[in-house]
């Protein structure tokens, strides 16, 4: 269940970002002049960076790539390729003329290997860098700390392996980190609970990694709109993520090592999926928790937490309510759905 979770969400983001960065950058005028040289060469550049780039047939010298991509006053504000079957490792330098870029996907390119290119550290105008589901490998580039506009960041479905950089939340226009299905190690920097002051509450999505360590206790500042740490390896208190204050609508911390008082964290309406499963979570559930109207996925199972399971759900999108799967395997919870309380 938590990896149908972990993918619905992360596909919804998806979306979202998608949309959102569409809008922006079609809302511009769109160039009638041929595209600036040092675009087509980088284009180019690309191309030849894989053993099968004959595919993309259509890109040639004399091409106008703003017939392709998206630009603005001649230069290329657009670099989307997802679904192809590109063989190989990027050039270097492939990106290095592309500076004009405010967004760059390359997306379910299954043949793509190599690492990062550092030329992304020119292209200082990115808001938004979507690498992923593909099989690039190496470390997460530190470099990436020059893009000061960069909004929202997808490292997904990689083979990326080392430290999670702590620069990254320090980003002054970023609101959307996903680096989920990696092979990410070490601590969480206290950086990410330092999160710039915008307009939209942050995205954190660390999942199916090997992090491990104690949670930064920074996180206790930080009003997540959606966090996903599950599948990891972390350990001891994740009740600062928790917060009656926070407008969280996701939290997943589920098959973990976490180990902390669940009675007196604090929930929010707004909740529509937690997900605490697989940890050592103890004390009962919060009578609060029947106030998240919008909750539609709820999963405490394998904890030890006990105490009279709550009643008096007021959820809009369940009739239903939770069944027993919800909250099995745990010490000594009794009521619905699961047995009655013994006197």
């Amino acid at each position: 269940m938590t990896s149908k979770f972990c993918f619905y969400h992360q596909k919804k983001i998806k979306e979202m970002l998608v949309l959102v960065f569409l809008i922006l950058l079609f809302s511009g005028d769109i160039s009638s002049e041929p595209c600036h040289p040092d675009d087509l060469s980088s284009i180019l550049a690309f191309k030849n960076s894989f053993s099968n780039g004959d595919i993309l047939y259509t890109w040639s010298s004399d091409m106008d790539c703003c017939h392709l991509f998206e630009c603005e006053n001649n230069r290329v504000i657009d670099f989307s390729i997802f679904k192809l079957g590109l063989s190989g490792s990027i050039k270097p330098d492939a990106f290095a003329g592309l500076t004009y870029l405010k967004r760059l996907m390359l997306h379910k390119l299954p043949f793509l290997v190599g690492e990062i290119s550092r030329s992304i550290e020119n292209l200082t105008r990115l808001t938004y860098l979507d690498i992923s589901w593909t099989n690039v490998t190496g470390f997460i580039p530190n470099n990436l700390s020059k893009l000061k506009d960069l909004q929202s960041l997808d490292f997904s479905f990689d083979r990326l392996h080392g430290s999670v950089p702590a620069s990254l939340p320090l980003l002054p226009s970023i609101f959307a980190i996903i680096l989920s299905r990696n092979q990410l190690t070490g601590s969480l920097p206290e950086t990410y609970g330092h999160f710039p002051t915008i307009l939209n509450p942050p995205v954190l999505i660390l999942s199916h990694n090997k992090l491990s360590g104690k949670l930064p206790m920074s996180l206790v500042n930080t009003n997540f709109s959606q966090i996903d740490l599950s599948r990891n390896i972390f350990s001891g208190d994740a009740s600062m993520l928790f917060g009656e204050h926070k407008g969280f609508q996701l939290i997943d911390i589920s098959r973990n090592n976490f180990e902390f008082d669940f009675s007196n964290v604090g929930l929010t309406e707004a909740l529509v999926t937690l997900d605490i499963s697989h940890n050592k979570i103890h004390g009962n559930i919060p009578s609060k928790i029947t106030e998240a109207f919008a909750l539609q996925q709820l999963n405490m199972s394998y904890n030890r937490l006990c105490g009279e399971i709550p009643k008096g759900w007021k959820l809009k999108y369940r009739q239903d309510g939770f069944d027993d799967s919800s909250f099995i395997h745990n010490r000594c919870l009794c009521g619905a759905p699961l047995d009655p309380c013994k006197p």
